[in-house]
């Protein structure tokens, strides 16, 4: 069994408030959730408007699976730069 953690410190653009980091980061989440198979959670910088750290797990009894859900998961946030930027990636094993 193979357990993947995918964790993104995202950068929000044109958010002048919690509302508006909780709507960037709630469509994400969603999103991510309805294509993969994935856990999702805001998991830290609650209280900053203009940052958010998400994590995703996934549990697959291929690592190259899981590696490759987690590619999708990181490609999809990535793909819309209009609403915020990934400025960091992270990827554990356990």
């Amino acid at each position: 069994m193979f357990v993947g953690l995918l964790q993104l410190e995202l950068s929000i653009f044109e958010s002048y408030s919690l509302k508006d980091k909780r709507a960037v980061v709630n469509s994400l989440l969603d999103k991510v959730r309805s294509r993969f198979n994935v856990s999702a959670a805001q998991i830290d910088d609650h209280d900053l408007w203009n940052r958010a750290t998400l994590a995703f797990a996934v549990v697959s009894n291929s690592r190259v699976a899981a590696e490759r859900v987690l590619n999708h998961v990181r490609d999809l946030a990535e793909e819309d730069q209009s609403r915020g930027e990934v400025i960091e990636c992270k990827t554990e094993w356990l």
